[in-house]
């Protein structure tokens, strides 16, 4: 491939680049994260032009960038969190751990619905300043790219105004943001005794409100024994259908309701949580190409034992993505490195599965596999520069933070040097 190089490009060299692209293969045939050595990676104003050998690159007059051997991989991406809510729910873990159930803590006030009344109280401005300092913990360890619900507003103007906030996070931050509609996560305690009057005010005014102001891109909805039932999630999927809006599913987390097949007969772009997942059910991922998000902080913090199946998973071939699921009740962890070692350590994967499950399959979960997750001409110029050899250091040593810079569409937004 031959190239015209223009003064205003960057080069990064002497990078040990793990691209994560699926195409670059070891002598042996394996993926092996993708490795490049001696290439270079040029960057044209927000996006990757080309990754080339270094002796192949032509001299030019612009800006070239020793990267000292050190390893660059994709930026990391957080495809499900719930980072903008009000309150704080420290006290009630407290509380579960001193022997008080949840139903207790729930018949008091407590559990989602303290989150939603703290949410509801909240301005805007005030929601804002506490999710700008999860995010920016987020960033800070590599994160470029994050998806973010509503889901604690629960009424028209609550919904919309974490919405706005989300909206206003992507504009001040060097981050991506995708925001999601969940305002099917709960039954508000109005609705608590008519949850289907909810469900149509959800289908028939805050979807299509919020999505002519164009304020999310997906639909999620907690399908489960504690949340909503099939057809109830079936009616949102419906009227998210109508306007030709993606779907996703907190599903099959608790129990196994079918949820996973429901979202697969849409075409949904991920099924989230998934414990209780079958084989049933994962067949029908593999069928419509929906990604399996796992969420090993939940499952930590809520200390459960029913693993996702990974080995059902593996066998059918289905795109595992990790996140953080970032929320007050159930993991409140800002470090997606943190889960990619749960990830590792409590169900099983590899850390090259942990890898892509942040990079290329985390993308495939927003609706970004051909722009983002990987290091390839044509992808976003979003990558991490860290102090280390190899991907495999990046999730084993925690409580450090390796991260040398982060490049966010092609422009260094933090250097630790």
């Amino acid at each position: 491939m031959s190239i015209e190089l223009k003064d205003t490009d960057i080069i990064w060299r002497n990078a040990r680049l793990a691209t994560m692209n699926p195409t670059i293969s070891n002598m042996d045939g394996k993926h092996n994260y993708g490795i490049l050595e001696q290439y270079d990676l040029i960057i044209r104003a927000e996006k990757i032009l080309a990754v080339l050998p270094t002796e192949s690159v032509p001299a030019n007059r612009c800006e070239v960038i020793d990267a000292e051997q050190r390893l660059i991989t994709p930026g990391l991406i957080d495809c499900h969190t719930h980072l903008v809510f009000g309150g704080n729910r420290a006290s009630e873990w407290e509380q579960r751990l001193n022997g008080i159930s949840y139903a207790q803590i729930s018949a008091k006030g407590g559990g989602i619905n303290a989150t939603v009344n703290a949410t509801r109280q909240s301005s805007a401005q005030q929601l804002e300043i506490s999710a700008q300092k999860r995010l920016s913990a987020l960033i800070a360890e590599g994160v470029t790219t994050i998806e973010m619900k509503s889901g604690y507003g629960l009424d028209l103007e609550n919904e919309e105004k974490q919405l706005d906030v989300i909206r206003i996070l992507g504009q001040k931050n060097p981050v991506e943001i995708s925001p999601t509609l969940l305002s099917a996560h709960a039954v508000p305690p109005e609705y608590k005794h008519n949850p289907d009057a909810y469900i149509d005010l959800v289908c028939n005014t805050i979807l299509p409100s919020l999505w002519q102001k164009q304020l999310f891109e997906s639909v999620d909805v907690f399908c489960e024994s504690v949340g909503f039932s099939l057809e109830q999630t079936k009616r949102v999927f419906d009227a998210a259908r109508r306007l030709n809006i993606p779907v996703k599913g907190h599903v099959e987390q608790l129990s196994n309701l079918g949820g996973t097949e429901l979202v697969a007969d849409y075409q949904g772009l991920s099924v989230d949580h998934i414990e209780y997942l079958d084989e049933k059910g994962v067949q029908a991922i593999s069928r419509s190409g929906t990604v399996a998000v796992l969420l090993p902080g939940a499952f930590y913090f809520l200390k459960e034992t029913q693993c996702p199946p990974i080995a059902l998973l593996r066998q059918y071939r289905v795109p595992m993505a990790i996140s953080t699921d970032f929320n007050p009740g159930t993991s409140p962890f800002t470090s997606l490195r943190m889960m990619m070692n749960m990830a590792c350590v409590q169900f099983g994967l590899t850390p090259e599965e942990a890898w892509q499950g942040v990079t290329i399959h985390a993308a495939r979960a927003l609706g970004r596999s051909e722009s983002h997750g990987q290091i390839a001409a044509g992808y976003m110029a979003d990558f991490i520069v860290w102090d280390a050899k190899e991907p495999v250091d990046i999730l084993y040593e925690l409580g450090r933070n390796p991260l040398v810079y982060r490049v966010y569409r092609g422009v260094i937004t933090h250097n630790f040097l």
